[in-house]
């Protein structure tokens, strides 16, 4: 089955605190009144266990600084040792497990909508490969040259639809005051630069009420599938 015979795959993406998960939930309902529709969630979901790891007594916070502090590493020119490229291998897979059951449920009928997507272009937080900067030799070098093949394989799919909902640090750090200021800044930075393979791209102000913002990104999404000549579907078994 080649993708122009598949259900239409759209993909919201942004900084956190940008408004995710609230507007692929109203997209999802509002989509499956024409069309059977899932949310497909496509991230590695690291920074949820170490933010609960570091809401744990007593050692959570050293724990949580630990792999904070290997996550970072791994970003720099010297890149991970082995223990820090397997928990970032590890990570890297669950989102490749997400994104083959998000293909099945496409195949099986399903319209689908992505909060985040993986991508090449960009390295770290925001969906990038973790161990780009890893060394070729050893064991680390296999396990970056294996991730690196699984985001090919995952990005040789593009959405046909991208929303990228962009917010201010000032608005994203005030959503999620739990989540580090570098952090955020990072995928802030990064969130413009994304490409997705040349999928079309929507902006969207996720400063803007949630009414506004729905109903540009419903107009998107209605638009695109006018394009797209898609036709609505019966539900899926």
């Amino acid at each position: 089955m080649n993708s122009a015979s598949l259900p239409p795959l759209i993909a919201v993406v942004g900084c956190d605190g940008s408004g995710k998960s609230t507007v692929t939930e109203a997209l999802r309902a509002w989509l499956d009144e024409q069309r059977p529709a899932r949310i497909c969630h496509l991230g590695k979901q690291s920074g949820n266990i170490g933010r609960a790891i570091g809401r744990l007594p007593l050692l959570g916070g050293k724990l949580d600084k630990s792999i904070h502090a290997k996550a970072q590493k791994a970003q720099t020119d010297k890149g991970p040792g082995l223990g820090a490229a397997l928990v970032i291998y590890l990570f890297s897979m669950r989102r490749v497990r997400r994104f083959r059951r998000m293909m099945r449920a496409r195949r099986d009928g399903y319209a689908i909508i992505a909060d985040r997507f993986p991508q090449v272009g960009i390295p770290g937080p925001m969906d990038g490969l973790g161990l780009a900067h890893a060394g070729a030799k050893g064991l680390v070098g296999v396990l970056a040259r294996s991730e690196r093949r699984q985001y090919e394989a995952m990005v040789a799919t593009r959405p046909d639809l991208v929303l990228r909902l962009n917010v201010s640090l000032d608005v994203a750090v005030a959503r999620k005051p739990d989540h580090r200021l570098s952090s955020l800044a990072r995928k802030i930075a990064d969130v413009p630069r994304l490409t997705f393979e040349g999928a079309p791209i929507v902006e969207i102000d996720a400063e803007a009420p949630l009414e506004q913002v729905l109903a540009e990104a419903k107009a998107a999404i209605a638009e695109r599938l006018a394009a797209m000549g898609a036709a609505p579907a019966r539900k899926a078994a």
